[in-house]
């Protein structure tokens, strides 16, 4: 496993985006969620040098999120399928479109639609409350310190942040200020 400076931080996003951090990585796993799953058709669709998709579809292999499976004995031929820790990344994917189709779809609208197959009406994204539906934003929640919590690079001014804040989990703010 290849090991970088974020791959320590004591933070999920940290962590997470020294995987999914670059473009060329969340443009592959659209494309492999859409249902683009061949080598030569990633490549011809995202434009990207063979040896960059390569890279990161080994990396994307080697970290679990796709495997590589035969489609075809002869010629040997295979391609590339989400697996469940890769399918978890829709959601992630889901926001930053709607982002973009927010801040950055050019006059005409944004590029691609969401359906939801289950009740056949376009959509879009909504992180909710798992408890009680409410969407989440930034006004209405708060961080505070998990179980696997350290202070150290990436967490150094976050770390005591959040720690000052578990004494008052209903508002997250320190009650002296």
């Amino acid at each position: 496993m290849i090991r970088t400076p974020l791959a320590d931080v004591a933070c999920s996003i940290a962590r997470a985006t020294d995987l999914f951090g670059d473009a060329w990585t969340a443009l592959i796993m659209r494309d492999v969620l859409t249902g683009v799953t061949r080598f030569d058709d990633l490549a011809h669709d995202l434009g990207i040098s063979r040896k960059v998709l390569a890279a990161r579809l080994s990396r994307l292999v080697e970290e679990g999120v796709l495997v590589r499976e035969r489609y075809q004995e002869r010629p040997p031929r295979e391609h590339y399928r989400a697996t469940p820790k890769g399918e978890e990344l829709y959601p992630v994917l889901l926001a930053l479109m709607e982002w973009g189709d927010r801040w950055y779809a050019g006059p005409a609208g944004p590029p691609a639609r969401i359906r939801h197959l289950g009740c056949g009406q376009d959509t879009t994204p909504v992180s909710a409350c798992a408890h009680c539906g409410e969407p989440l934003t930034v006004g209405n929640t708060t961080q505070l310190p998990g179980p696997g919590r350290r202070t150290g690079p990436g967490t150094r001014v976050l770390g005591p942040l959040l720690a000052a804040r578990e004494d008052t989990p209903e508002t997250g703010r320190p009650t002296t200020v």
